[in-house]
């Protein structure tokens, strides 16, 4: 298995350090080409415009909206949760729509106000039942303002959203790869081995080659 990690600008190498520690490959992705062979995708947190200038001026844009469309398991945490987003409040057109929420960036404040906090995943609970909370991590955070019928709430933040997940798409307000605890990109592992089994019995090597194949 091969995780690509979009390394245009933001935290993308603290999440390749989280994937080593894993034992998985991580592979920057920074042009279309990048693409091929990934199992799957991470978008850092980061700053959103640069981040979005950047994929259109490297002609990533295109390839990650049809990789996205197509099924390809994909974590976005913080900046790439925005990305995702079907519409950030105030900025209408400029995601890529892979995820039923709206968002507001820079909505917990500034960097000034960054904070941590505990999060209870009830995903992460052991067979008995009991589960150590999350330390989440957030910094300028976009808040998660609508959640659409076929969102599921993963974690909540004094009554608002802050993981979600539907589909292939994997999205957090916050920053997993700046703790230690791995469990989050271990969640999103675990969908990328699902999937790629699916794919392997149905179109072996098909779905990512024709995701980056064309991307005017």
């Amino acid at each position: 298995m091969k995780i690509g990690v979009l390394a245009l600008q933001g935290a993308f190498r603290e999440h390749e350090e989280v994937l080593a520690g894993l034992d998985i490959p991580a592979v920057e992705v920074r042009q279309p080409e990048d693409l091929y062979g990934c199992d799957g995708l991470i978008l850092p947190g980061g700053e959103t415009t640069t981040q979005r200038k950047l994929a259109h001026s490297y002609g990533l844009w295109g390839p990650l909206a049809r990789l996205g469309r197509q099924g390809t398991p994909i974590l976005a945490t913080c900046a790439g949760l925005i990305l995702l987003a079907k519409r950030i409040d105030g900025e209408p057109g400029s995601s890529l729509e892979l995820l039923d929420v709206d968002v507001r960036r820079n909505a917990y404040g500034r960097q000034v106000f960054s904070f941590e906090t505990s999060l209870a995943v009830p995903g992460f609970a052991d067979a008995s039942g009991s589960q150590d909370p999350f330390r989440a991590i957030f910094i300028r955070a976009p808040r998660i303002l609508r959640v659409g019928p076929d969102v599921s709430v993963l974690a909540w933040h004094e009554g608002e959203p802050v993981a979600v997940e539907e589909g292939n798409i994997l999205g957090l307000s916050f920053h997993p790869e700046l703790t230690h605890d791995n469990r989050f990109h271990a969640y999103f592992l675990e969908t990328v081995r699902r999937q790629k089994a699916t794919q392997e019995e149905q179109t072996p090597g098909g779905e990512m080659q024709a995701a980056v194949g064309n991307h005017s």
